[in-house]
């Protein structure tokens, strides 16, 4: 339904100067008041803290620069173009821009308008006799209008606009700390997939050797064919798994590149030189739940998201109540340019306008839908600081638990080569089947290629803690290498 509203024009009278006074004195922001929630957290993290981890308090440098403690100075330098150049990290940067222009772009209606305006005309009429006149005008206008704040109206808008700055600002900080984890761990997954194809590289010339044995032992009849036969299937099929692997490690360097904001294949001449795997430092500290909530840019986010809804529902209230304009023209109007005095005439008017919607439907519904929106806002923080804290748990138990798998996949890995060796020597001896060789060797291509991958995935486990604990912007705030939106944070 239209609004209707009632519109009074008056002149100077005194009594409207005072009116006026008065709703200036008592002008007030209405709508709530925006109060950060009380966020309740555990004391303590529920997953045990061994293999490493440690309660205490974690060092703010150390967790901002996390990739150091793997000394690795290739990553480092990996983490360096991918601040540079990754276009999602651009692409918040930009929308950092757009949110400090919306941001002014409110504060501007704080302030009066002023518009000018200028016409020019020119005409000739004529008689039939054939005498004619020309005849010429101009005229000037300067409009001013100040809508005042009597009911805060616009310094809500102000308040959602700076909310919604920082949310912007705390949008990038998360990208940061997603890129960065997310660079390293396709760098672990390509030392990874180095290692893994070294072994089977290793385990290659091993069955090969044992191939040429089992030809050497049929030639001089001291084997049978289904020997040779095992170990060239056992051959083959180890080769079979290199193409995988080779296919693996293209993939992840691709990925690198394109984090980097460069295309695929930019990448592979600085990484084709096989690395090992980094290695995690002895010790992590982590810190308690309640450090996690303070710090994580995506936390911080949504609560800057319920401070933008919050103030959105002052505005909407802002609404309800009348609106004071205070509005003033000057004009001239002359029939020449050369003496515009004495041809023209000059006008002038002031005054102010208040308009009060007596009747609009719209106007309550949008209340308690900005109401709700806030309401869901809220929601989507207590989310938020959940899934936080159930992020860091589960990295916590995922380091700890791998770290132990590693160890066990470790003494397997011995045992099985040690094994391999007692095989092939009793086989060279007649002392045992060929079948018992063949065994082993696929036993110890499995437990090196589990460890290798358990080695990886200890490494990328802590990249993950590091990232759910929120590691990795602040350092970037005061790096010279920073972008420089990231500077100014």
């Amino acid at each position: 339904m239209k609004a209707v509203q009632e519109t009074i024009f008056v002149g100077p009278m005194s009594w409207l100067w005072e009116v006026l006074a008065v709703l200036l004195l008592t002008g007030c922001t209405v709508g709530p008041n925006y109060v950060p929630p009380e966020t309740t957290t555990p004391a303590i993290w529920h997953a045990p803290l061994d293999d490493g981890l440690a309660a205490e308090e974690a060092n703010p440098q150390a967790l901002a620069s996390w990739w150091v403690a793997l000394d690795d100075a290739e990553l480092s330098r990996l983490i360096e173009r991918a601040v540079a150049g990754n276009l999602d990290l651009k692409k918040a940067q930009s929308r950092i821009r757009e949110s400090r222009a919306r941001r002014s772009a409110a504060r501007g209606a704080f302030f009066p308008t002023f518009d000018a305006a200028g016409a020019a005309s020119w005409g000739r009429t004529g008689a039939v006799s054939g005498a004619s006149r020309s005849s010429e005008s101009y005229a000037s206008n300067l409009d001013a209008g100040w809508e005042l704040d009597l009911f805060g109206g616009t310094h809500r808008s102000v308040e959602a606009a700076q909310a919604n700055l920082q949310s912007r600002e705390e949008d990038l900080r998360d990208v940061l700390v997603s890129l960065l984890a997310e660079t390293a761990l396709n760098y672990v997954e390509v030392r990874t997939y180095q290692a893994r194809l070294a072994a089977a590289e290793a385990s290659l010339r091993a069955q090969d050797e044992t191939y040429q044995l089992t030809l050497w032992r049929c030639e001089a009849g001291l084997d049978d064919e289904l020997a040779v036969q095992q170990a060239r299937y056992n051959l083959e099929n180890t080769r079979s798994q290199m193409p995988t692997l080779r296919t693996g490690l293209a993939e992840a360097m691709n990925r690198i590149a394109v984090l980097l904001g460069e295309p695929p294949g930019s990448v592979h001449a600085d990484l084709e030189k096989p690395e090992p795997i980094p290695v995690p430092p002895s010790e992590v500290a982590v810190g308690v739940p309640a450090d996690v909530v303070r710090r994580r840019p995506d936390v911080r986010r949504a609560e800057r998201e319920l401070a933008a809804q919050t103030a959105q529902v002052g505005v909407a209230t802002a609404n309800l109540y009348p609106k004071l304009t205070l509005n003033g023209s000057v004009g001239l109007e002359t029939l020449s340019l050369g003496n515009p005095s004495s041809s023209g005439a000059w006008s002038a008017s002031g005054g102010p306008r208040i308009s009060w919607p007596i009747f609009n439907a719209a106007v309550r519904p949008n209340i308690e839908v900005q109401s709700a929106l806030q309401e869901q806002a809220l929601i989507q923080y207590e989310a938020a600081v959940l899934s936080s804290l159930e992020e860091v748990e589960n990295a916590l138990i995922a380091y700890a638990q791998e770290q132990r798998r590693r160890d066990n996949l470790r003494e397997a890995t011995q045992a099985a080569q040690a094994a391999v060796e007692l095989a092939r020597h009793k086989y060279q001896a007649g002392l045992t089947d060929f079948s018992n060789v063949l065994d082993a060797e696929r036993s110890l291509l499995s437990f090196q290629d589990q460890l290798n991958q358990s080695n990886g995935t200890v490494t990328s486990n802590l990249i993950r803690l590091y990232k759910a604990l929120g590691g990795g912007w602040t350092s970037l705030a005061v790096a010279p290498a920073a972008p420089e939106a990231v500077k100014q944070l």
